[in-house]
């Protein structure tokens, strides 16, 4: 069988949202099944890693992409008044008039090539994974074109995604092509696969014609392969990954300060936004504080890794922090490092964190409960009890992201 993964970030972008596509076209040929993959030649995202590198088994090919350019509003917003702060929303306001997001710019030279790889390459079935949502409009498109099966793989919610934020003018205009994506992927994909059982709620609604299934992500134990954990001389608590939407480092922040713990060193891996980090400075934590920049996912897998706990932060959202759990908790669970995990406590990362006794779950807000479970985590370390390692062979198995990829390839060969 040969497929074609179509997605907008892949090595040498970087950040979260590549580790689901890189992994899939790692793992499926050992299935047996020949991937190819379509990917931007420059997808000007927020991140680059070049350390990052494509699987030696798929075979990678590249479009044009003249879209925009990623941003971060809130930030390049942030402190600018008067004029400078018009000219700054001026630039800004490209982006949040293409529907149903930017990178649909991309479409003009991603089909015509996902087409031409189909036809050349004896493609069986094409695969796309969502976000940025416009990536299933190359889906459909391939499928009415060539005729093959199309598997719509969706990573986030399109509509009950809290975290988005649309200008007051755009916003019905979003909603309502947001909506018709998702009406579309119901209507015509031949299968979806979510990463969550709200996200394929959110298809189920509107009575799809395929198959609809979960298909969690997964731990990837082998990317920690020699990287080893020594015990410091001052207790290191790191956090990986940018913050965006509603996640709010300030809770934690606020409880490292008020603990007494002077040997405590949080770590942010990717920093904190500039109004986060100004409030921050307030606190006087001095060097119990590190804001590293954006690092290569190899590196900070290093720091997860080699910390005496990693902390989780997953805000309610209104109510979407509670089902739609974060990608990083499965690094987290794969660094075998304990977890301090201040997210929804009756949600589904919660869950996790309890069923595989990761480590302490605290509701992401409760600032006297994430200083409690801070001190915990600091006495265990102090007297020599904190495990290196807390998983059995079966949920390794379980959690291991080979597992969730040979989902995928039977639900491929189904159809």
């Amino acid at each position: 069988m040969k497929v074609l993964l179509v997605t907008m970030y892949f090595p040498p972008a970087g950040g979260g949202g590549v580790q689901r596509p890189l992994k899939t076209a790692t793992h499926l040929p050992a299935l047996g099944i020949e991937t190819h993959v379509l990917a931007p030649d420059d997808p000007k995202w927020l991140h680059r890693d070049d350390e990052l590198r494509p699987p030696t088994q798929a075979f990678v090919h590249r479009a044009r992409y003249l879209g925009p350019r990623a941003r971060l509003p809130a930030e390049e917003l942030h402190g600018l008044e008067g004029p400078e702060r018009m000219l700054a929303q001026a630039r800004l306001a490209y982006r949040r008039v293409l529907l149903p997001d930017a990178s649909v710019t991309w479409l003009p030279t991603a089909v015509p090539a996902a087409v031409r790889l189909v036809r050349r390459e004896g493609i069986d079935a094409v695969i796309t994974t969502s976000p940025p949502v416009s990536m299933n409009l190359i889906g459909a498109a391939v499928k009415r074109l060539t005729g093959i099966p199309w598997v719509a793989d969706l990573r986030d919610a399109v509509l009950w995604n809290a975290d988005r934020r649309f200008d007051r003018t755009t916003v019905q205009a979003k909603e309502k092509a947001l909506e018709r994506v998702v009406r579309l992927v119901a209507r015509k994909a031949d299968a979806v696969v979510a990463v969550s059982d709200t996200i394929a709620d959110e298809v189920r609604r509107f009575d799809p014609a395929g198959q609809v299934r979960v298909i969690p992500n997964g731990c990837d134990f082998d990317d920690f392969a020699g990287l080893d954990y020594r015990s410091g001389e001052r207790f290191r608590i790191t956090h990986a990954g940018s913050f965006f939407g509603k996640r709010n480092p300030r809770p934690f922040l606020s409880a490292l300060a008020s603990s007494g713990l002077e040997d405590v060193v949080a770590r942010f891996a990717g920093g904190l936004r500039q109004a986060d980090e100004e409030w921050a400075a307030g606190l006087g934590l001095g060097d119990r504080l590190e804001l590293l920049p954006y690092l290569s996912h190899h590196r900070a897998l290093e720091l997860q890794r080699d910390s005496e706990a990693n902390l989780l932060l997953l805000p309610d959202a209104a109510g979407r922090g509670a089902v739609v759990p974060s990608g990083k908790i499965f690094e987290y669970l794969a660094a075998e490092r304990p977890i301090l995990a201040a997210v929804p406590p009756d949600g589904a990362a919660a869950k996790l964190v309890r069923e595989t006794g990761a480590g302490i779950v605290v509701a992401p807000e409760d600032e006297k409960g994430i200083r409690e479970a801070l001190i915990g985590l600091h006495s265990r370390w102090q007297a020599g009890q904190l495990s290196n390692g807390y998983l059995s062979p079966e949920q390794r198995r379980e959690l291991s992201r080979e597992a969730r990829v040979e989902e995928l390839a039977e639900l491929l060969l189904s159809l």
